[in-house]
Order: C-alpha cells, then sequence, then structure tokens
C-alpha cells in the first residue's frame, strides 16, 4: 500500500508541475487554486508513503515520477523537443526509480 501511495503521490506532482503552465504570475485564479489543492494532495501521500517507505528513497522515487511524468507531458502536450539526449536521460531517470522500487 505505500507504493501505491508513492505512485499517486507522484501523479499528484505530475498535476501540480503542469498546472505551472497556466498559472502566469498568480494572476488566473483557478490554476492557482489546481496548483495549491495536488501540490497539498502529493505532499500528503508521500508524506503518508514515507512512513513506511525510507524517507530518502520515497523522497527520490516522488521526484523522479514528477520529473519523468512532466517531462513527458512536455514532450506530447506541450510540443517539446524529444531529443535523442533527451530520451536517453528520461529513459535512464525511469531505470532509476524501478531499481529504487526493486532494492526497496
Amino acid at each position: 500500500m505505500p507504493w501505491i501511495l508513492l505512485l499517486l503521490a507522484g501523479l499528484f506532482e505530475i498535476c501540480f508541475t503542469t498546472s505551472l503552465r497556466y498559472v502566469e504570475g498568480l494572476s488566473r485564479p483557478l490554476p492557482l487554486l489546481a496548483f495549491a489543492v495536488f501540490a497539498s494532495i502529493s505532499l500528503y501521500l508521500l508524506m503518508k508513503a514515507s512512513e513506511a517507505i525510507p524517507l530518502g528513497t520515497s523522497y527520490a522515487v516522488w521526484t523522479g515520477i514528477g520529473a519523468a511524468g512532466t517531462v513527458l507531458i512536455g514532450l506530447v502536450y506541450f510540443g517539446e523537443p524529444a531529443t535523442a539526449l533527451r530520451l536517453l536521460f528520461l529513459s535512464t531517470l525511469i531505470a532509476s526509480i524501478v531499481g529504487l522500487k526493486l532494492v526497496g
């Protein structure tokens, strides 16, 4: 169960980082509210997962899921470049997340 909470925390991190694209200097209340809600949920789930998973592991996996997911959102929805090196390092990040799960 803690790993499921951690996965959900990472997914909510993707949501809150993606919502930053629409905040526009705090002038748009709905994206700002979405950011606050998603960030709060993400941090709460991270906290709960960290009760059973070592803090260093849970934080690394949480940030990794968020970083990899945010990069994928950028590639798919925002047309960011998908260079070979970028995809290589993204693959390395995902492999590291999986590796932490396997040894944790």
